[in-house]
């Protein structure tokens, strides 16, 4: 076996050896090697690809941008299919002449495809040299990396090559067998990036502005900055109901149109008239509508209010309930205005509504024009109660008066706030302090005392030593 000698091996040895770089030599330079992976095949550039030369160039600032949006998989699948031309802004494009905000909304790490789409929006899959430019006939339009979008090449009369509205500044700046570069003045931007900045934008300025039509309140004067726009008719006031309540000057002679009346807007003064006079004649609301009439001005008050567009819902205690208010209870200043506050709800509630509310909800709080104080309503008894505990009304007489505007619903009791319906029990309950009887204390002789006649069972016979 260690005899046995192929002959002539040596010789075919010595000649594959010489010829092996020759073999080396007559390989293409610029030839592209696809790796047998299993699962991912990725094409392999070689140093003379004209994707190493964007990014070795002096466009750093397109190269970054093209590293940062993850493409050059994409491009070296492109370059792999077919030869490409790259449109390349100059450096100061990017730099200095792009708006600052719209570059930060392209480096968002959401915006990742929005930045794809743009700079692909730079490459066409054709190779198209300086010489070979399209004639002066006029637009030529071609096909984009970028989905369905179109760049338009043109060669004026006067020489110049534009690109869309971008001038050619460098032709051929780059040349390779797999591609050009040419050099452009500015940067390209396709309309479906324009969209996506002028959303993000809109949606960000929606949420830190204030919507337009929104009501700015002057908080000195409780009135409105500017004049509120046109609505239509019988739609609810720009000004809330609290701010028309509030000390200020006096509300506007300017009601708001509504669908009644031969004037065509809401008469509150004879609205409020009616629905007194309905308490009248109704019998059992003579307390309440002495109240809302002589003792306060709140008739007048809720006539502007209504003849602003305001609507209100009244919870109108009956001449029973009345009866058991106290004089220490009306009689401080302001104290009728506040307890008839409590009664009135700016909604336009009727006993439908509210039992349907209170058996849907259980328990549905309504705000009130005494701020900041809500009055509670929950189903009781097949009724609708108001308030808590001993403080509370049952719905008595339903829908005394309803007009659209204005709902009177009788209740049998007044009521009032949680806080206050506290106050009148800690007050109603005076505790007396428990007297203490304090022990007489024995000096140390006659704890030693007591002690021996302890021991002699006669302790018993000594008060002080019991």
């Amino acid at each position: 076996m260690d005899d046995l000698r192929i002959p002539g091996a040596s010789t075919l040895f010595l000649l594959f050896l010489l010829l092996l770089p020759g073999i080396s030599l007559a390989l293409p330079e610029y030839s592209l090697t696809r790796s047998s992976s299993t699962a991912n095949s990725s094409v392999q550039i070689n140093s003379n690809s004209v994707l190493v030369a964007l990014l070795d160039s002096h466009y750093t600032e397109l190269a970054e941008l093209v590293e940062k949006a993850l493409l050059l998989q994409t491009l070296e699948e492109a370059v792999g299919s077919h030869n490409i031309t790259i449109f390349a802004p100059k450096n100061e494009a990017l730099e200095r002449d792009l708006d600052p905000e719209f570059k930060r909304f392209l480096l968002e790490p959401g915006n990742l495809k929005s930045l794809q789409k743009l700079l692909l929006f730079h490459v066409i899959p054709t190779r198209i040299p300086s010489d070979e430019w399209p004639g002066k006939s006029g637009l030529v339009s071609h096909l984009t990396l970028s989905s369905d979008e179109h760049l338009h090449l043109e060669h004026h009369s006067s020489g110049e090559k534009t690109v869309d509205l971008a001038r050619v500044v460098q032709p051929d700046a780059v040349t390779r067998p797999d591609g050009v570069i040419h050099g452009i003045e500015r940067l390209l931007i396709p309309r479906t990036v324009v969209d996506d900045f002028n959303r993000r934008r809109n949606l960000r300025s929606i949420t830190a502005v204030k919507p337009e039509g929104a009501p700015e309140v002057d908080p000195r004067t409780h009135r409105l900055k500017k004049p509120a726009p046109p609505a239509k008719p019988g739609s609810p006031p720009a000004l809330p109901i609290f701010d028309a309540l509030a000390p200020g000057p006096s509300l506007a002679p300017a009601p708001a149109p509504g669908p009644g009346g031969k004037h065509h807007h809401f008469d509150g003064e004879t609205q409020v008239k009616d629905f007194i006079h309905t308490l009248l004649h109704y019998g059992g609301y003579n307390e309440m509508a002495d109240i809302l009439v002589n003792l306060t001005s709140l008739a007048s008050e809720m006539g502007r209010l209504v003849s602003e567009g305001y609507v209100l819902t009244v919870l109108a205690p009956n001449d029973e309930a009345m009866a058991k208010l106290t004089t220490d209870q009306l009689s401080e200043p302001g104290a009728p205005e506040q307890i008839m506050y409590y009664h009135l709800i700016p909604e336009y509630q009727t006993e439908e509504s509210m039992y349907n509310a209170v058996r849907r909800f259980g328990k549905v709080r309504y705000d009130t024009l005494r701020l900041p104080h809500k009055v509670v309503a929950e189903e009781a008894d097949g009724s609708v109660k108001f308030g808590h505990g001993d403080g509370s009304a049952y719905l008595f007489d339903p829908d005394i008066y309803t007009d659209g505007r204005i709902s009177v619903q009788g209740i049998d009791g007044v009521l009032f706030p949680p806080e206050e319906v506290k106050e009148t029990k800690s007050v109603g309950k005076t505790v007396q302090p428990a007297k203490v009887v304090a022990k007489p204390r024995r000096g140390k002789l006659l704890e030693v005392a007591c002690r021996m006649l302890w021991t002699f069972g006669q302790e018993s016979r000594f008060t002080t030593c019991q």
